[in-house]
């Protein structure tokens, strides 16, 4: 893409190292691999995700990338619209996330009526789930979206002074509560428990119609998020993540 990672430059050599991409599932992770890349997936589970960065030898990346899908919190955005961060928010902590995407690779990925925007990203430790507190969180820090993984990752790439950058789909908008079936169905490697959720339907047959509705958010944003994967490689202009 032109996230911007080590890409070459008039007078210098390409950086061999592989980029670091952070995300919480194992479908995102998926979407992620190819060369170049070390991807991990922390299972929506924030502690997991800073266990498995604590094993990771950061001198051997060139850069941090945050890749994945998100909640919204700005009204405006649905399902399968793109957010490329301009900078991460957690608590009274904010890192900034560096990005050469300019006005015309915009209008590209905006093509088959994808959404592209720039913005901040919330970090929390919980999923946000309920509409009420994704409208709280919205008034309260102005981010775009929400997500478990980005504060944790730019705080990686701060502290080891490393380009960070961040994209972000929406999954669940803001107008969506995510249901509590989908949220606790998701298994330790990231994937998710059919039989959990077949379970919890046949016990609660209404759960059926939010399910749907959040399983087709969620497609919709897994194949932005493919549209976007190419955007991942080379490129030049991400900065360091500063407080």
């Amino acid at each position: 893409m032109n996230l911007g990672i080590g890409g070459e430059t008039a007078g210098s050599a390409i950086d061999p190292r592989p980029v670091l991409i952070v995300t919480g599932l194992v479908q995102e992770a998926r979407i992620a691999a190819g060369p170049g890349m070390i991807v991990i997936c922390s299972s929506s589970d924030p502690q997991q995700l800073r266990s498995l960065l604590a094993t990771l030898d950061s001198s051997t990346f060139r850069g941090v990338i945050s890749f994945g899908v998100a909640g919204g919190l700005d009204p405006a955005l649905k399902s399968g619209d793109i957010v490329v961060a301009t900078e991460v928010l957690a608590g009274d902590t904010r890192w900034l996330a560096g990005s050469a995407l300019n006005e015309e690779l915009i209008a590209n990925i905006a093509l088959g009526r994808r959404r592209v925007v720039r913005g901040g990203l919330a970090g929390v430790e919980q999923v946000i789930a309920g509409i009420a507190k994704k409208a709280a969180l919205w008034s309260e820090t102005g981010a775009a979206a929400v997500d478990m993984e980005s504060h944790i990752a730019a705080a990686y790439a701060d502290e080891a002074g490393l380009p960070f950058a961040a994209l972000r789909v929406i999954s669940d908008p803001a107008n969506r509560a995510l249901p509590a079936l989908a949220r606790n169905a998701i298994k330790p490697n990231g994937d998710i428990d059919l039989r959990k959720v077949l379970r919890g339907v046949a016990r609660n047959p209404l759960t059926l119609r939010s399910l749907v509705s959040t399983g087709i958010d969620f497609n919709r944003a897994l194949r932005s998020l493919r549209g976007c994967r190419g955007f991942l490689m080379g490129g030049e202009g991400l900065v360091t993540a500063d407080l």
